[in-house]
């Protein structure tokens, strides 16, 4: 069985009544990958906005029943914070591939791009560590609404997805793939978020559809996405 473990930020543990991309990663897999499969991660919740806490289970009322929940995603956490934990949650869940979409909450409130793409490589380094052989997929930082008006946190943003594309070419080596994923096709944060954030149903399409282009096309996993 393939362990898939999603990795991420608010984007990525969404909030309560969501559906997450997360979600629509699973249905794409159950129809494309053709055999057996599992997100994984020491966790399950969303942010639930009315307590400020990932305290919440209500995932959207349509969301198959079956949807394994699991992930290791959180509302305010980066690269910074997850660097320390990935290794145990990499051993403990027994991942095979990382999904990851991290970056934006360290530039916008933690680290520049120089220190937050030093965090890559550590956060690397540490699931080798916890599984030699473990594939990773990164998506580059989206840049949110804040860039529109806020000049040097753009530059950070442009500055930290031009350091991750060397740090993923340095790093990445056959026994443990490191992928860098192309940015969502055609995403608008005015159409495709709620808050110039946060994914809406098209947003979250849009981010599963990246993830699994860019492992349909570098490894053969599964199919050409489709939000059908």
């Amino acid at each position: 069985m393939l362990r898939f473990m999603p990795v991420g930020d608010s984007m990525t543990i969404g909030s309560a009544g969501e559906h997450t991309w997360r979600y629509r990663m699973w249905q794409h897999l159950r129809e494309t990958y053709g055999g057996p499969f599992a997100l994984v991660g020491p966790r399950e919740t969303l942010y639930d906005k009315a307590t400020d806490a990932p305290t919440s289970y209500e995932y959207a009322p349509d969301c198959d029943p079956a949807f394994p929940r699991a992930h290791l995603a959180g509302w305010g956490e980066g690269w910074l914070h997850m660097a320390p934990m990935i290794g145990e949650a990499v051993r403990s869940c027994r991942a095979d591939v990382l999904l990851v979409s991290l970056g934006l909450i360290d530039l916008g409130f933690y680290t520049n791009a120089e220190q937050t793409a030093q965090n890559v490589r550590e956060f690397v380094a540490a699931a080798r560590a916890a599984n030699a052989r473990v594939r990773m997929a990164v998506l580059p930082v989206i840049p949110n609404v804040r860039a529109e008006s806020d000049a040097e946190f753009a530059r950070q943003v442009t500055r930290f997805n031009e350091l991750l594309a060397k740090t993923v070419a340095d790093l990445d080596e056959p026994r443990s793939p490191l992928l860098l994923a192309s940015p969502p096709a055609s995403y608008d944060i005015h159409l495709d978020t709620y808050d110039g954030t946060h994914p809406n149903a098209s947003g979250e399409h849009r981010i599963a559809e990246a993830f699994a282009e860019a492992m349909y096309q570098a490894w053969g996993l599964g199919e050409p996405y489709s939000a059908a």
